[in-house]
């Protein structure tokens, strides 16, 4: 070690030399009081060099929960210490060296300082409390949730409550197609929500889909987890209205009676869902609705019970929209017109009256017009005729015709009745031959139809024998004879003998038919002679043979000639 002098020891120099060597002197003086303190530390350096740590080095607290804290020192003999911050505290636990807090209710970000003292020094530490929320709640808003083909619709999504938010990603779906992503990370604090929201143009096939929003806070970076949730789905509607109904109806509607009323509505989407309401003033009709491809239409029909102006209306909707068009119609009163016959059914040269009304709920009176009546009635007046029945009449059928003019249309309706002329049973020639002939092993029928009315019954006998005449049956040479028919009715009978014969096959054939066919075979034979006669000269050589033919032809034809009339003579 060096030797340091006292300050009273002095230097024997001269005045000057004196003086520096008194400065020498006092700068050694100082170095040795500097190595001396260095080579003989003091009993304070040991708490000049303590520490003070904190538990937990990062804390990540959900909001509103609590924190246990840890100060503590390395110091051996500390001094006061703790924890300093505006969160309400409570000291649970301590030691020679630590202390133990409870933070309770943490609901916001903040700095905790902890600190200790040691030999007069206090030295602390801080620790960031990072409080977080998770996206509990995701809400995503469709504006509007009906939209207009072609135009712009708003996707919208926010998360009420979530921290730390620049944490937070937030991701806009179209089905499982990503839209639109956004973080917050660089957003000025001031300014920052929880909100993402962009704007879709509005097409066909966007219609029913669905729409979501996915929110996803990444705590990786506190020493935390992931936490995600997603917002519940909405679904988009898009639709076209761009026209407006159409009812189809007539103008006149004729009072209790059933009209087909439609009403339309063309370029509509989706056509299916479109809503018919339809009303004959207050009154709402029963509707069966249709549609195809782009055009929705529906059908009813409607039945008017008071007459006068009335108006048919027909409301359309689709999702947002709807539309009303109104069409007014007349209700009329126009029964069909009365026609009375005096006597429907009177007996033949019976004189009777039919007379053509109208109806007393037709306003005003129709024009009418009875059919077969020689003059027409007045406006107003019913118009008759006076008939002596016939026999000819049975089955007439009379009508009466009324018309009206309605709103500047003319309306007719027209009633008809048929007259049933009762006559006794007559049996005539025409119906009912008094001859008649039938070939051998033919099927034959007994010809006999009686008129009267009403229709009489028809009854044959044979040999005193009830004959079923409505029975076809093979002819034999047994079924020859008369045979007795009597047709009656409620107003009488009548009587008629028929006289049947029964021919042979060649029997049948008369002999005036028998010439017939006899000449009309000899003039075919002299048309094809002649033909042959005056062919061309190429076949000449035949002639002669023609020639041949045709006189044995000519001869063959007279022997029958004469043979047929051979037959007239003893009546073959």
């Amino acid at each position: 070690m060096r030797n340091c002098r006292t300050p009273w020891e002095r230097p024997r120099f001269g005045p000057e030399g004196q003086l520096l060597a008194l400065f020498t002197r006092m700068e050694m003086l100082l170095f040795c009081v500097w190595a001396l303190l260095a080579l003989n530390p003091g009993p304070g350096a040991t708490e000049e060099i303590f520490e003070v740590s904190i538990w937990p080095d990062q804390a990540l607290v959900k909001l509103g929960q609590s924190l246990m804290i840890n100060c503590s020192t390395t110091c051996p003999d500390p001094g006061p210490g703790g924890i300093e911050t505006y969160l309400k505290k409570t000291q649970v636990d301590k030691g020679p060296q630590w202390k133990e807090f409870l933070l309770e209710d943490v609901t916001e970000n903040s700095v905790l300082q902890c600190f200790f003292s040691c030999a007069g020094i206090q030295k602390d530490t801080s620790l960031d409390i990072t409080v977080y929320q998770p996206p509990e709640q995701v809400i995503l808003e469709l504006q509007p949730a009906w939209v207009a083909m072609d135009e712009a619709f708003t996707v919208k999504c926010h998360v009420p409550s979530v921290a730390p938010l620049e944490n937070l990603t937030l991701t806009l779906l179209q089905g499982n197609q990503e839209l639109h992503r956004k973080d917050f990370m660089n957003l000025a604090v001031a300014s920052q929500r929880a909100e993402i929201t962009i704007n879709v143009k509005a097409q066909r096939e966007d219609d029913r889909c669905n729409f979501s929003c996915r929110a996803e806070l990444d705590l990786s970076s506190h020493g935390g987890g992931l936490f995600h949730s997603s917002s519940a789905i909405k679904v988009l509607r898009i639709f076209e209205f761009s026209e407006s109904p159409q009812i189809w109806v007539s103008s006149l509607l004729e009072i209790g009676m059933a009209e087909a009323v439609s009403c339309e509505l063309a370029r509509v989407f989706p056509a299916r869902e479109v809503m018919f309401h339809m009303f004959l003033g207050d009154q709402e009709l029963s509707l069966f609705v249709s549609w195809k491809g782009d055009t929705a239409w529906a059908n009813t029909t409607v039945r008017a019970m008071e007459t006068g102006d009335q108006e048919l209306s027909c409301l359309v909707s689709l999702g947002p929209m709807e539309q009303k068009t109104r069409e007014p119609v007349h209700v009329y009163s126009f029964p069909p017109p009365i026609l009375e016959i005096e006597e429907l059914y009177p007996l033949a040269g019976t004189d009777i009256n039919v007379t053509c009304l109208g109806h007393v709920l037709t306003s005003p009176s129709p024009t009418l017009r009875l059919k077969g009546a020689p003059d027409l009635p007045a406006p107003g007046e019913p118009a008759w005729l006076l008939l002596t029945t016939r026999e000819e009449d049975n089955g007439r059928n009379f009508s009466c015709e009324a018309s009206l003019e309605v709103q500047g249309q003319r309306l007719s309706k027209t009633t008809a009745v048929q007259l049933h002329v009762l006559y006794k049973p007559r049996l005539e020639e025409a119906d009912c031959p008094g001859n008649q002939t039938w070939v051998k092993g033919t099927e034959q029928l007994l010809a006999c139809v009686p008129k009267g009315n009403p229709a009489p019954t028809l009854v044959c006998t044979w040999n005193g024998v009830i004959f079923n005449f409505e029975v076809p049956r093979k002819a034999t040479q047994n079924h020859t004879g008369t045979y007795c028919c009597t047709a009656s009715n409620q107003l009488g009978s009548v009587s008629k003998d028929i006289a049947v014969i029964v021919r042979g096959l060649d029997e049948g054939i008369s002999p005036t038919i028998f010439v017939i066919i006899i000449v009309a075979l000899g003039v075919g034979v002299i048309t094809i002679a002649l033909y042959l006669n005056y062919r061309p000269c190429k076949i000449e050589r035949r002639k002669l043979p023609y020639r041949q033919k045709e006189k044995n032809k000519e001869e063959e034809s007279q022997f029958a000639v004469q043979q047929a009339e051979k037959c007239n003579a003893h009546n073959c």
